[in-house]
């Protein structure tokens, strides 16, 4: 039994050494290859972080920078001002075509959509809501149900429609979710279709209770059972 053990191990030791010896002749024979390769990865790497640090942080710093007096405008409701800036200060639209890569960018998009919505040109509300994205648990809903409130302002009542459940349906919270299934059953009960409108005013009534919208539902769902 020892003899064999001992016929084993050399056995596995000659294995090894013979994988060992084709490993060095392998690098051997394509060391340049395989230099090129390492230097490759190292450009790579080198290339991405001074990418980063030299131009994506200082784009994203200066996009904040520029950001502020249209923020500011925005937020005192001189939705013109804020798309246009002035001499001193960039708008949000040239925010946008500068610093478009950036997060002041994206969120120029979305100051962008509610301005316009204001002023009135629900078309390029939609456009520049469009290309606003967010993982907030607030803006992203917002954003999509102002989408809706565009097409509504356009008399699309179903593209308002699938705005205002995607918007309910995005995050689930009892701020915007009552607020966007409120707005798409009183879209749904206007197009006629009062199945759609009664079980989006009974899922308010259900799940959103204490909600501002489901203190007064019973009137709707009352109004929709009395008629039929």
């Amino acid at each position: 039994m020892a003899k064999n053990n001992t016929q084993n191990q050399e056995d596995q030791l000659k294995t090894i050494e013979e994988s060992l010896t084709k490993a060095e002749m392998y690098v051997e024979k394509n060391k340049n290859s395989l230099m090129v390769i390492v230097v490759a990865i190292a450009v790579g790497f080198s290339a991405f972080f001074g990418y980063d640090r030299f131009y994506v942080q200082p784009n994203e710093e200066n996009a904040a920078t520029e950001m502020y007096m249209a923020e500011k405008n925005f937020e005192l409701g001189k939705f013109q001002e804020a798309l246009d800036g002035d001499e001193q200060f960039a708008g949000l639209l040239e925010i946008i075509e500068s610093y478009g890569s950036t997060n002041s960018g994206n969120l120029a998009e979305y100051y962008a959509g509610i301005s316009y919505f204001k002023l009135g040109d629900a078309e390029a509300a939609i456009e520049h809501l469009d290309n606003f994205s967010s993982d907030d648990e607030m803006l992203a809903p917002i954003a999509k149900g102002a989408i809706g409130d565009a097409f509504s302002e356009l008399g699309q009542n179903e593209e308002a429609l699938n705005y205002y459940i995607t918007a309910a349906e995005l995050r689930t919270n009892d701020f915007t979710t009552p607020v966007f299934l409120m707005k798409a059953a009183n879209v749904a009960y206007s197009l006629g279709d009062k199945k759609q409108a009664l079980s989006l005013y009974t899922r308010i009534q259900d799940e959103f209770s204490s909600s501002r919208e489901g203190q007064n539902i019973g009137k709707y769902i009352t109004r929709i059972r009395a008629a039929n």
